[in-house]
């Protein structure tokens, strides 16, 4: 797997945006992607070291159309941490 694949984009929301004061940022990645692969992609995307990696399966919400009954796609999440000193400059922005 490349690992420009793994991570697919940033994850922003007020909570994900309340972590970053504590140097925890978090990516929707790949289904395929392991804690490992994540924490080569962060360093080789972004020029920082992760102290960790931690990796949640987020289920998919049922959702109703009139009559019919779907359900959303599962994705995965990583929330990695920083080591001290170390920024993301995308997310300052």
């Amino acid at each position: 797997m490349n690992l420009k694949d793994v991570l697919i984009r940033p994850v922003i929301t007020e909570k994900t945006t309340s972590l970053q004061e504590d140097n925890k940022y978090v990516f929707k990645i790949d289904r395929r992607a392991n804690k490992i692969l994540v924490k080569q992609a962060v360093k080789s995307l972004f020029a920082v070291d992760a102290k960790s990696v931690n990796i949640q399966i987020v289920r998919g919400k049922k959702k109703r159309n009139k009559f019919t009954i779907g359900q959303k796609p599962s994705w995965k999440r990583a929330i990695v941490t920083l080591k001290l000193g170390d920024k993301i400059e995308l997310f300052e922005k």
